[in-house]
């Protein structure tokens, strides 16, 4: 696979930085329930290696998440409200169908979706999809993406094309590059 395949239904080359911090960024970091999900403390020590984490679970994602593979680094909120206060930036990885959907639909029946429907669309917003490549190409599901860019600013960071989340190492590496100009820090 080709570097222009990988990002054709990706739209970071469009992030404009919003904002610029003087201190670590803050990056709360969401995971769905899927095979994927088992990626997630690795996620978690990429991004802490230079930003602060925050992690929200959805339930149907806590089997596949290993508790211990979380850097101690992490923090955690109560409330949406406190995530929301804390937050830089918000990513969720891996991204389900079923949480897609919801979020196309401004659905918030947990507590992930609810930060979702309340997230301040001047901050950034990523998401790393994974399913299978027949549910990433239904006309549904490209749809609800579509929607998810456009009316709410999400950056998409696409799916291999056997529909696995982009590796944890890519995803913090992307927010990271698509920011630096708006996080004045000394840290990294």
């Amino acid at each position: 696979m080709d570097d222009d395949d990988s990002n054709s239904d990706s739209n970071i080359s469009e992030i404009v930085p919003r904002y610029p911090i003087s201190r670590r960024p803050r990056i709360l970091l969401g995971t769905c329930g899927c095979i994927d999900a088992s990626k997630f403390g690795l996620l978690c020590q990429c991004f802490s290696t230079w930003a602060n984490v925050g992690v929200v679970f959805t339930d149907s994602s806590v089997p596949f998440v290993n508790a211990e593979t979380i850097p101690n680094l992490v923090v955690g909120g109560q409330t949406s409200v406190e995530y929301l206060e804390w937050a830089d930036v918000m990513v969720i990885a891996p991204l389900s169908a079923n949480t897609l959907a919801k979020i196309a639909g401004g659905l918030s029946d947990n507590l992930l979706t609810e930060i979702v429907r309340s997230w301040d669309r001047n901050k950034p917003f990523y998401v790393a999809p994974a399913m299978d490549p027949l549910m990433w190409n239904n006309p549904l599901t490209e749809r609800q993406r579509q929607k998810c860019v456009d009316e709410l600013g999400i950056n998409v960071i696409a799916p291999s094309e056997m529909g696995q989340m982009a590796e944890p190492s890519e995803i913090s590496y992307t927010v990271k590059l698509s920011n630096d100009e708006c996080w004045d820090y000394p840290y990294c």
